[in-house]
Formats: structure tokens, C-alpha cells, sequence
């Protein structure tokens, strides 16, 4: 198998080349990402192995047409990905998972900063302002905390909040019974009344955009905080500014956003930002904003190494292949 990857980092370069050699595989890596200008650089190779860059129907006919079998991207989403049109250019897509453990610890430290106001506290301790005032904060086991999806990253999140005493509330379509004696699972509605702390974990599908908005906060708790370390397009933007305006959201701590793409793992700062909601949000003292990095971990990466590779290997070698989501 010859395997063109897009978009490898320094950091993945040494898993590609231990995985690549593992397997039997003829490798090929590019650094930048893949557009229809340079999508004839895939010409003799059976497969490719991308990022979250925009993966249109124009690429994939191109990449069909130089031969290209099967397609994996390095990440747990596919929305980058035109999945029509790679069902009728029969080309297979597959994605990878990884340790849950490093979104779900990222989680919890998110939800820790957001009650215990760490942003505020360290902005005021880079210019010398060590008051107490305005930045005492909360202890999570007083708090109910509401989690939206229960697969393996929220099952994650589950069993590291245990320790901390709080009660848990479960919103997921596929409710899982050992779970049962450490959480309630509730209607969706009801979790947004009971919750101090809300905490997402959806994919990002057409039934999920929005999935928190302007309704749905009026419904929620004065005060509560917002987690989201899973999909942007979960939240509405707009109406958290609004929600965090007025005060009804008490704060927020996100990992990802709508519209991150020409933003997030670029280094803008010589720059005037593209995305006016991130610039407002960033400006809030109770917001903390991370650039979709509650992924990465050293292992996480070489999961995602691995498995992308695996996923090539097992489409064209005609074995299941666990992680396909089309066709």
C-alpha cells in the first residue's frame, strides 16, 4: 500500500515512520493541506490519510480519478469531508478514535477553571493585582453537572467526576446500565433546569447544530457554566455572547468553536482576527478559549497515527474496517 498523508506535523512525523514501517507501508507525507491545485500530488498512490481541512467533491473526483481507494482522516469528526460525494465516487472514508482519556481530562480541568475563576486570577497575577476580589469560586462537589452524550469521551468524563462528590446528570441516546449507580439520566429538557454545570459531548451533525441556543439557555439555570470540548457548531455562538452579556451563562470554558478553521493552529498574532465572535469571547474574563487542543496528548497522536493508517490498510486489503463511516 502507498499512503499519501496531508498536513504532518513535526509531532506526528516519528509515529508515521514507526506505524509505516509496522505495517508494511510505502509512505509519502506532505506538510500543508490538500486543495485541488495540489490533489495530482496523490498520482500513484491507493490512499490518503488527512486533517479537519475541507476535503470537497472536486478533490475527491481528482484523488478518484489518480487512483486513490480510500480516504482516512486523523480525527474522530468527518464533517470536513463531502460524504455524498464520496459515496457516489465509491470511494470509502474512514476516521480514528483515540484514548478518551485525553479530552476527558481536558474536560475537567476546563469545568475546574471555569468554577474556580483560574483565568481571571492569572490575568491579574501577570500585572501584579494578587486581590482576592471577585475571583472566589465554587467547589464542584456542590454542583449537579449535566452531560450531553455518553460515549466513550463522556463515559470518560463520568468516571473522573465521581471523585469529586457532584451529582451527575446524563442527557444520551444510548444510556449505558453501568453507569446507572453513579448517575441520572434524564430528559434533555431537565437536565438543562437541574444543571450548574453543562457539558458537552455530541458529534456535530445536522440534528446536533445548535443543539444549545438561545431556547434552551432561557431554560438553564441563572449562573450556570458551559462546557464544550466536543463540537463548535453544539452551542450557538451568538446566543452565548448574548447569554454571557445579560448574565444568565456565569461563564464559559471552550475547547472549540463555530467558524474555528481559518483561526485555530495558525499563528494570527501580527494579525487582526477573522472570527469577531472569537475576538468578543476572548475579551470576557469569565470565558476561557482554547484552540481545540483537549485532543492532544502523545498518545492520543499516536492513536490517531496508527489507526488512520490501519483503516487504509484493512479497506484495501477488503477486511473490516472499524472505522468507516460511509458506504
Amino acid at each position: 500500500m502507498k499512503l499519501l498523508a496531508y498536513n504532518v506535523r513535526t509531532d506526528e512525523s516519528m509515529f508515521f515512520q514507526t506505524f509505516a514501517e509496522q505495517y508494511g507501508v510505502e509512505l509519502h507525507t506532505l506538510p500543508y493541506s490538500p486543495t485541488l491545485e495540489n490533489a495530482g500530488k496523490t498520482e500513484g498512490c491507493d490512499a490518503v490519510s488527512v486533517v479537519t481541512t475541507s476535503i470537497t467533491k472536486e478533490i475527491l473526483e481528482k484523488w478518484k480519478a489518480s487512483g486513490i481507494r480510500c480516504v482516512s482522516t486523523r480525527s474522530v469528526g468527518f464533517d470536513h469531508i463531502d460524504i455524498e460525494a464520496a459515496d457516489a465516487l465509491d470511494i470509502p472514508v474512514s476516521t480514528v478514535n483515540y484514548t478518551p482519556a485525553s479530552v476527558a481530562e481536558y474536560t475537567v480541568m476546563l469545568i475546574l477553571m471555569a468554577l474556580r475563576k483560574v483565568k481571571t486570577i492569572i490575568m491579574r497575577g501577570s500585572v501584579q493585582d494578587y486581590s482576592l476580589t471577585s475571583v472566589r469560586g465554587r467547589e464542584l462537589r456542590t454542583c449537579t453537572v449535566g452531560i450531553i452524550g455518553a460515549g466513550r469521551i463522556g463515559e470518560a468524563v463520568i468516571q473522573r467526576l465521581r471523585g469529586f462528590g457532584c451529582e451527575i446528570l446524563v442527557h444520551t441516546l444510548k444510556p449505558n446500565e453501568a453507569l446507572a449507580p453513579f448517575v441520572s439520566y434524564v430528559p434533555f429538557e431537565k437536565l438543562l433546569q437541574k444543571s450548574d454545570v453543562i457539558s458537552l459531548h455530541a458529534p456535530a451533525t445536522a440534528e446536533t447544530k445548535h443543539l444549545i441556543g438561545q431556547k434552551e439557555m432561557e431554560k438553564m439555570k441563572d449562573g450556570v457554566v458551559l462546557i464544550n470540548a466536543a463540537r463548535g457548531t453544539l452551542i450557538d455562538t451568538q446566543a452565548l455572547i448574548e447569554g454571557l452579556e445579560s448574565g444568565k451563562i456565569g461563564a464559559a470554558a471552550l475547547d472549540v468553536l463555530e467558524n474555528e478553521k481559518k483561526v485555530f493552529y495558525k499563528d494570527l498574532k501580527y494579525k487582526v482576527l477573522s472570527n469577531r465572535e472569537l475576538a468578543l469571547l476572548q475579551s470576557m474574563p469569565n470565558v476561557i478559549l482554547t484552540p481545540h487542543t483537549a485532543f492532544y496528548t502523545e498518545e492520543a497522536v499516536s492513536d490517531m497515527v496508527e489507526y488512520s493508517i490501519l483503516s487504509c490498510k484493512y479497506e484495501l486489503e477488503g477486511r473490516d474496517n472499524p472505522w468507516r463511516v460511509n458506504g
